[in-house]
């Protein structure tokens, strides 16, 4: 790793779009997860069925596979910032639903689906659009530090949002949701003073072949298809984060807030990492980084099946998050890098499909599962399984599990070489 000096950081916190987008997002992320901890633990109250649990990612997942292509090909075509602040409003009229739920007392789920239906809607255009964004406010050079600044952010608020939630929900739901809605409106008046950023617009007409652009680049790109699909399949069988709330209740024996805690260790572990990633950037040893941090995350998620304990779970969750991190960091800048900026929102789509699939249908599995052969037997399976894919992928994308730097630096040296 090379050391980054904070001069650099700096410059790019000034750039305004940049500072605005970051403080928007963060505040959108907060309120997203003091949700998530408010609706897990109000279903389960209500309903007391882990199958009921896994549903919660499922009715978000299923939206979003049906119209993540279109959303990549929306985001190739229209302003990216646009897009964002249109999302970040649905988020707003989901929270301001689940207010209304709550105060009216029903003790039937099927509502919270539908929001959640709606949320999973406006995820999938948000998500291709604001990660190929962000490859348009910074330059070249400065992009691997704003990648480490926009991950710390996020952790941050996935840190702080489950604590705030968790304490929230002792005075009830309806108040955690009236606090997010309030962080919400904020988000969306901080986006909106962010001014458009230059992109190559695509203006081909919808058709399968232009919403499919994405996927045949990924294809043809055995690194990025390796680096997005060991997510896919690792983080689907290691998706015991959905079960939480039964877990902090049966095996642990705790309550709301320590499930906050529980949910935070994650985004702490991540948050941590992400920071010394932005002061020692990853230039070597990138594939070997990479498989470690997915096998951390899968031993992680065993050693927290295994236990009975609230301090080595914590501690397990926290290990998880920061192995987790160091796996995205590296596919996200594989993926922006090697894609050209007239498609960049259709392979951002192809690769959030890949990662809506890891979490929410990973929690569908994860709920599955446990219903079927118990919640403590789901957990370990989930790590063991994450473990078996880790070498495998291993075996599959040898030029993955070998690769020393990033695909771009070896053609900028090239370059210079020639230039001389």
């Amino acid at each position: 790793m090379s050391v980054l000096s904070p001069t650099g950081r700096l410059a790019v916190l000034r750039n305004r779009n940049v500072s605005f987008y970051l403080s928007s997002r963060f505040l959108g992320t907060l309120a997203v997860q003091m949700q998530s901890v408010a609706v897990g633990w109000q279903v389960y109250q209500i309903t007391h069925s882990l199958f009921d649990l896994g549903l919660i990612g499922l009715a978000q997942f299923a939206p979003f596979l049906v119209l993540i292509l279109w959303a990549g090909h929306v985001a190739d075509t229209h302003n990216r910032r646009n897009i964002v602040l249109a999302c970040m409003a649905t988020q707003l009229l989901c929270s301001l639903l689940l207010v209304a739920f709550t105060l009216s007392g029903s003790q039937t789920v099927w509502p919270v689906y539908a929001v959640l239906v709606l949320f999973g809607s406006a995820r999938a255009f948000m998500q291709p659009a604001s990660q190929a964004v962000l490859r348009n406010l910074v330059a070249t050079k400065d992009f691997s530090q704003a990648v480490a600044l926009s991950s710390s952010t996020f952790q941050v608020a996935v840190i702080v949002g489950p604590v705030l939630g968790g304490l929230l929900y002792v005075f009830g739901p309806n108040v955690v949701y009236g606090v997010s809605s309030t962080l919400l409106v904020i988000a969306v008046l901080l986006m909106s003073g962010t001014k458009s950023a230059p992109q190559a617009m695509n203006k081909a007409p919808v058709s399968w072949h232009t919403l499919l652009e994405g996927l045949r680049f990924v294809w043809s790109r055995p690194i990025v298809l390796g680096a997005i699909s060991l997510d896919l399949f690792a983080v689907l069988f290691g998706g015991a984060t959905a079960l939480l709330p039964a877990y902090a209740h049966d095996v642990l024996h705790a309550g709301p807030t320590s499930l906050g805690l529980l949910r935070t260790a994650p985004g702490a572990g991540a948050t941590l990492c992400s920071i010394a990633l932005a002061f020692w950037p990853i230039t070597r040893k990138v594939g070997p980084w990479m498989f470690g941090g997915v096998a951390l995350f899968g031993a992680a998620t065993v050693t927290m099946g295994l236990t009975h304990s609230f301090y080595v779970a914590l501690v397990a969750l926290f290990l998880l998050g920061a192995g987790d991190m160091v796996s995205v960091y590296i596919r996200h800048l594989l993926v922006q890098y090697e894609t050209p900026d007239e498609i960049r929102g259709r392979v951002s789509a192809v690769n959030a499909v890949f990662i809506g699939a890891s979490n929410e249908l990973g929690e569908f599995e994860s709920g599955l599962t446990a219903s079927w052969f118990g919640l403590v037997r789901a957990i370990v399976f989930g790590g063991v399984a994450t473990l078996v894919v880790t070498g495998t992928w291993m075996k599959l994308f040898p030029v993955l599990s070998r690769m020393d730097r990033f695909p771009h630096h070896d053609a900028e040296q090239a370059a210079k070489a020639g230039a001389t």
